[in-house]
This record gives structure tokens, C-alpha cells and sequence, in this order.
């Protein structure tokens, strides 16, 4: 079932990918466990400190948040806006991006999802104390910190689930411990699906905007392999297309590929869409990019990361 519920849909490889990087511990998911785990514990200890934000040399948050606020009223205009956007961030990390977003005025949907679920813990203890302006509890000295995370998270789920979640919905931002690649799309619908069909699926239910601030990079690194023997990584298009509504925007900012190279990863995925009627192909197209300060050297010039917009649309 794809997230736009659209039935049926084949999503395919339609050309050539880029090289693969070579694995490292980067690409594991006990590599994350282990840092935010650390990062819990130093927020418990300072709630000033929230961890990591990824490319911040780059000033990549900032950028991102510009972007969006300059297509606001011109590739977004017509498909959402600030105010009623569904967005998802792929690897939340501690949920700095969408953060920041809610800081610049987004009032829509804002759900961070991350396969941590420490990652996840952070994130929300981030948000009680950012946002909520609540305390968050101090790790007891003394604990192991796989300890630690092992009790915080016990008690975590003691809690009031339910008062959690409203207090979530009530400021626009919301945490999931969900798996890209292998997730249960029913369970991070944007919204739930509309009783009457459109011909390109239910726009209701797929998220408007998708943001990739450095995951794709972690993916890329890992050698887990799927059911037919290919690294991981050849599925991630495919599944960020099925996430997306028609029409919606995937933002994604590496560090380890070119702008040349996202296109290849992100343009040769297509789903096939037949509602009974007419045979549609839906894929990833770059609509837009972020410019970063360049460099040159031995006579090529380019940036320390990239940053593409792509859109969900006929092809």
C-alpha cells in the first residue's frame, strides 16, 4: 500500500544508479543507537545541549529554511503552504530541522520519523524542553548509558501515552520511530485518506513536503542487503515516491553525493499508477536546488554538500 493510496502501484528502477560507496560503521543502525544514547545523556545533564545538527558548518538549516520560505509562493504555491503543509523529515536525528521550521512560522504537520528509537527519545525530550518548556528527567549516575536508555525508555512508555501525543498535536510537531525502508506506510499517512479517490491517488493521505537532511548519506553507507542481494540503499527512491502526495516535494541535502549524482538516484525511480481507467508513470523530477559557497580545485569547482528539490509528477 503506498502512502498516497494509490491501488494498485509498481514502483520500478528505470535506469542506471550511481556507484556505490564503500560501507562503514555509518551506515549501521548500532553506530546511531550509540550516539544518541550518549546525546540523551547529555541532554539530561545540560537541556541547552540537544545534540548534533548535521551539516551545520554549512549552514545547511538555515538555507533550507530560506528555500522553503522563497518557494512558499512559487513552486509551492497552489499545493500547500506554511500554514497547512504536511511534513515529514526522514531521519530526525534530534528533530533540529523541524524545529527550526516551527521556530520560522510552520503551523502545518511537522513528523520527524528515525529507525533509532533513541534517536526518537531524544527528539521528544528536545521538544519538552524546548518547546513544552517542561523538565526532562536527569540520568541517574552510575548507569551504564545502554542502561540508562533501557529504563528512560521503560518509563517513557509507563507514561501517559495519550496526554503525549496530544501535547504533540497541540504544537504541530510529532515523533515516530519508523523505518524508511521497511516501515509500514498505513502508519505515517499525513492525514487520513479521503472516502472519494482521485484519479492520481488520495492527496489527503501522502505528504506535501519530504526532508532528507543527511540520511540518504547514512543509507548509502550501510551493506545490508534486501531479498534480491542489492544494497539497501537502490530501494530508498522507491519508497521516498510512495510517501509523497502527486504533485508533492522531496528536499534532500548530502554530503557524500553530487547534484549529478542525486538526480541519479532520485530520477530513475517511476511508480506505475492504473485506477481501472488509464495507466499513469509518477517519478522524481529536480525542480529546484540550494546553492552553497563553492570551491575549486585542480580546475573543478564544486560544494561541500548538495542540496536538490525534486517534485512527484507525470512522466
Amino acid at each position: 500500500m503506498s502512502a498516497d493510496n494509490t491501488t494498485p502501484v509498481t514502483t520500478t528502477a528505470g535506469g542506471e544508479k550511481p556507484a556505490h560507496l564503500e560501507p562503514s560503521k555509518l551506515g549501521t543502525k548500532e553506530y546511531w543507537d550509540a550516539l544518541y544514547t550518549r546525546e540523551i545523556s547529555n541532554h539530561a545533564s545540560n537541556p541547552s545541549d540537544e545534540g548534533t545538527v548535521w551539516f551545520d558548518d554549512s549552514d545547511a538549516e538555515n538555507k533550507i529554511v530560506q528555500f522553503l520560505d522563497e518557494q512558499e509562493h512559487e513552486l509551492f504555491s497552489g499545493i500547500f503552504s506554511r500554514d497547512d503543509a504536511a511534513i515529514m523529515d526522514l531521519g530526525c536525528g534530534n528533530g533540529s530541522l523541524l524545529f527550526a521550521l516551527h521556530d520560522d512560522g510552520w503551523e502545518g504537520r511537522l513528523c520527524g520519523v528515525d529507525y533509532s528509537e533513541q534517536s526518537v527519545e531524544l527528539a521528544r525530550r528536545v521538544l519538552r524542553t524546548r518547546v513544552l518548556g517542561e523538565d526532562v528527567p536527569e540520568v541517574e549516575e552510575g548507569e551504564g548509558e545502554e542502561q540508562s536508555a533501557a529504563k528512560e525508555e521503560d518509563t517513557r512508555q509507563e507514561q501517559d501515552e495519550e496526554e503525549e501525543e496530544e501535547e504533540e498535536a497541540d504544537v504541530g510537531i510529532e515523533f515516530k520511530v519508523w523505518d524508511v525502508l521497511n516501515g509500514d506506510f498505513s502508519t505515517v499517512q499525513a492525514r487520513p485518506p479521503s472516502s472519494q479517490q482521485p484519479l492520481e491517488g488520495d492527496k489527503n493521505a501522502g505528504w506535501d513536503l519530504v526532508l532528507d537532511k543527511g540520511t540518504f548519506d547514512a543509507v548509502s553507507l550501510s551493506d545490508s542487503r534486501d531479498a534480491r542481494g542489492r544494497r539497501i540503499c537502490e530501494n530508498y527512491g522507491a519508497r521516498v515516491l510512495q510517501l509523497l502526495r502527486p504533485g508533492g516535494f522531496f528536499l534532500v541535502t548530502s554530503c557524500n553525493w553530487t547534484e549529478e549524482e542525486l538526480k541519479g538516484w532520485f530520477e530513475t525511480d517511476f511508480a506505475e499508477v492504473y485506477d481501472g481507467t488509464e495507466k499513469k508513470k509518477l517519478g522524481l523530477r529536480q525542480v529546484g536546488r540550494i546553492e552553497y559557497p563553492s570551491f575549486s580545485f585542480g580546475g573543478v569547482k564544486g560544494q561541500t554538500i548538495s542540496t536538490l528539490c525534486f517534485q512527484k509528477r507525470d512522466i
